[in-house]
């Protein structure tokens, strides 16, 4: 499922386990009906294959059972043992739906064999089972129609799965119906070469849905082009300069993203914050699918520039500018101390009352005593000093 730019409503986790829950109870009945239709049908009609693709249909009533329990799990809000919510439930029962396809495809693919290589001739099945199987065929597509629609509307890997694994029924029952053609115009080996083909390509979709359910339980990142828009639409806004160690994942219907940008360095605090913000709030409104953002304000590039990591923090150096500053009285006064932590040395901001000058001229020698101060202290290696 690839990421889209915003083009529809996003559903809550109890909408999507309503619109689940709906689809899953119409896969209920229709296969309980095609079950006892088709059980009944070829014990009545003489038809093998009838009756094996009815035992088919009632297994099939477990792997809904599957989709109801994950979608209701899944529907649970974020609570303090899974702060991230409760969405990769529906992506475990992916897993198994995936594992059940590729069962279900070796298991067409075994009996097909079986069937090339018997000299046994089938009993001649009646007229109107083949009409209990165009009827099968006619139900299961529908219901991947519907299932697949609603599977994209809401975002659901588990449904889509589920979809394909109803198309899969109405495949095995087209197996049926020529099978059963087949052996009416003196054919009986035809059901079982197009029986091959058919498992070949449900086991492929089975690996394909395992394969993208298993990537994201290990963390694997989105698609490069969505992770190529989500880094264009970082850098267009205009107060970031760079960005790195963008990192993406899937959690279910959702996607979640961590980025490093880089800002100008001597920003306040509170204005790295809200250019935060903004990237957050552009990034959910672009993407339907992320619904998760951090994002990290850097004042220099970490990863290149030399690490801060070894300098002291604020109360340390505090400490030290004030034992130097004691020991010019004039610096007695020093308000309002900022430091910036770059390129591997701390840089000191200051005011001072003007005020507290002798006089006017007295302000530029001050200066220079407050600079010389703090370049004392082995970690400074710039300082400033503003009157207010």
């Amino acid at each position: 499922m690839n990421a889209h730019e915003n083009s529809g409503m996003e559903f809550t986790p109890q909408q999507r386990q309503r619109e689940i829950s709906k689809v899953t109870l119409w896969g209920v009945i229709i296969n309980l009906v095609l079950a006892v239709t088709k059980l009944v049908g070829g014990v009545i009609g003489q038809s093998q294959a009838l009756i094996a693709d009815g035992l088919h249909s009632f297994s099939d009533l477990a792997s809904d059972a599957m989709v109801f329990i994950a979608a209701r799990h899944a529907s649970v809000e974020a609570d303090e043992e899974h702060p991230y919510g409760h969405a990769r439930f529906e992506t475990i029962a992916t897993v198994a739906l995936a594992v059940l396809l590729i069962i279900v495809g070796i298991g067409i693919c075994y009996d097909a064999l079986l069937k090339v290589i018997s000299d046994e001739t089938p009993a001649m099945p009646d007229m109107f089972t083949l009409w209990i199987a165009a009827f099968s065929i006619a139900s299961n597509e529908g219901l991947y129609h519907y299932t697949k629609h609603t599977g994209n509307k809401i975002r659901s890997n588990l449904l889509l799965a589920n979809a394909w694994h109803h198309r899969s029924d109405a495949i095995s029952s087209i197996v049926v119906l020529i099978g059963i053609a087949g052996t009416q115009m003196d054919m009986p080996k035809l059901d079982a070469f197009a029986a091959l083909v058919v498992a070949v390509m449900i086991v492929r979709i089975g690996f394909k849905l395992g394969y993208d359910s298993v990537q994201e339980l290990v963390d694997a990142s989105l698609e490069p082009e969505t992770v190529d828009k989500i880094r264009e639409t970082i850098l267009s806004h205009e107060d970031v300069r760079e960005l790195h160690m963008l990192r993406t994942r899937r959690m279910g219907h959702n996607a979640l993203v961590d980025v490093h940008i880089l800002v100008a360095p001597r920003l306040s605090v509170s204005e790295g914050h809200h250019i935060a913000e903004h990237v957050e709030k552009t990034l959910k409104d672009k993407f339907d699918e992320v619904n998760d953002v951090t994002v990290h304000i850097d004042p220099e590039n970490d990863e290149q520039e030399a690490c801060s990591m070894h300098l002291p923090l604020r109360s340390e150096v505090i400490i030290a500018l004030k034992k130097e500053w004691a020991k010019s009285p004039e610096l007695d006064v020093i308000e309002d101390v900022t430091m910036h932590y770059l390129a591997g040395k701390i840089a000191v901001e200051a005011s001072m009352p003007i005020e507290k000058l002798a006089s006017v001229e007295s302000g530029k020698a001050v200066q220079t005593s407050f600079e010389q101060a703090c370049l004392r202290v082995p970690c400074v290696n710039s300082a400033s000093l503003k009157f207010h």
